[in-house]
C-alpha cells in the first residue's frame, strides 16, 4: 500500500480534515498504548463510510473499524493498513415516546442521561459503561443485572460492501458478550432501544448509586479498558485473579488492579507489550491453579 497516494485518495472521499497519517493508536484507545495506524480515517456521514469500505476492499487495502477504543490493546507496532473511527460523527440521537433510535458512535453514558431526561427506564445498567452503543450492541456489554439485549429491538448495520442490512428481534442472536455482527462481520450503524416509563427521580437515583458503585469498585482514574476477561462458567474472573495472589501484579507500566482484579490498568509508561505479557500471566496462573481458562473480553489487535 503506498501510504501516500492512498491517503491522498480517501482524503476525496472523505475530506482532508478526516484523514490523518501515522496516527498514534494511544490517542484513540482507553488504555494509552498502542502505535501509529498507517492511516486513521473519521467519516462524516454514512455515504462516506460506505464509500471508504469499498475504495478499501476494492483496492485489497485491509481495514479496521472502531468506536472510541474503551475495549481495545492496539500493540506497540500499530496497524497496518486504515483504521475507521465512526465515534466522533455517528453519536445522533432521537427519542420518541419510549423508544430511543441513535447512532452506534453515540457514548452510552449520553444515551442512558438521554433515556433519564425523558423519564425512560431500562437502560440504567448501562450509564457508566465506558464505550459506546455500537461497541455495547456488538458484544451484548451489560452490568449489574442488565444487558444490551433486553433494550433493543432492531439494529441497522453495513456489511464490508457497503450494503445496509436491518435485523429485529432473536435476529440479533445475543449471547454473553456477543452478537449476530461477530459472524455477520459487518458494521452496526444504528439501534433502536424500547424502554419504559417511569419516575424521574427513581431513574435519577438508580443511576446514582451505580455509579457511585463502579468508583467504589473499580480504578475508572487510571487507564484501562474495563473488564478484562469475560466471565467463566460457575466462577467469577476478579476473585479467581485475587486468589491466585495476582492483586497489585506488575509487568513494567502495567499492573492487575488493586481495586478490582479483573481489570489491568496502566499504572504510567506501560506498553501494549506490557499489557498482552500480564494478561497471558494472569491467564497461565490461573489455569495452573484452578484449571479455568479466561477467555478475554478485550479485543487486542494490530502488530507485534
Amino acid at each position: 500500500m503506498d501510504k501516500t497516494k492512498t491517503a491522498s485518495m480517501l482524503a476525496q472521499i472523505s475530506g482532508i480534515e478526516s484523514v490523518r497519517t501515522d496516527e498514534p493508536m494511544a490517542l484513540h484507545t482507553s488504555f494509552k498504548v498502542g502505535g501509529p495506524a498507517d492511516i486513521l480515517v473519521k467519516p462524516t456521514d454514512i455515504g462516506k463510510l460506505a464509500d471508504t469500505l469499498r475504495f478499501c476492499s476494492q483496492n485489497g487495502i485491509p481495514f479496521f473499524v472502531m468506536g472510541n477504543g474503551t475495549n481495545l490493546v492496539v500493540k506497540d507496532k500499530g496497524i497496518r493498513g486504515v483504521v475507521i473511527k465512526l465515534f466522533d460523527n455517528f453519536n445522533s440521537c432521537q427519542v420518541r415516546d419510549d423508544v430511543i433510535e441513535a447512532q452506534a458512535g453515540i457514548l452510552l453514558s449520553k444515551l442512558s442521561n438521554r433515556a433519564l431526561e425523558n423519564s425512560l427506564t431500562g437502560l440504567e445498567f448501562a450509564s457508566g459503561i465506558p464505550g459506546t452503543l455500537g461497541g455495547a450492541a456488538a458484544m451484548n456489554a451489560g452490568a449489574y443485572g442488565g444487558e444490551m439485549k433486553d433494550v433493543i429491538v432492531k439494529t441497522e448495520y453495513m456489511t464490508m460492501n457497503g450494503e445496509i442490512r436491518i435485523v429485529e428481534g432473536d435476529q440479533h442472536k445475543f449471547g454473553y458478550r456477543t452478537s449476530f455482527i461477530q459472524s455477520e462481520d459487518g458494521i452496526i450503524l444504528k439501534c433502536m432501544l424500547k424502554l419504559k416509563k417511569g419516575n424521574y427521580q427513581e431513574i435519577k437515583a438508580s443511576m446514582a448509586e451505580l455509579t457511585k458503585k463502579r468508583c467504589d469498585k473499580q480504578p475508572i482514574e487510571l487507564p484501562s479498558a474495563g473488564s478484562v476477561f469475560k466471565r467463566p462458567t460457575g466462577y467469577f474472573a476478579g476473585k479467581l485473579i485475587e486468589d491466585s495472589g495476582l492483586r497489585g501484579f506488575r509487568i513494567g507500566g502495567a499492573e492487575v488492579s488493586e481495586k478490582h482484579c479483573g481489570f489491568i490498568v496502566n499504572r504510567g509508561g506501560a506498553t501494549a507489550r506490557d499489557v498482552i505479557n500480564l494478561i497471558k500471566h494472569v491467564q497461565d496462573t490461573v489455569k495452573s491453579k484452578y484449571n479455568v481458562e479466561l477467555q478475554t473480553e478485550v479485543k487486542i489487535v494490530g502488530e507485534e
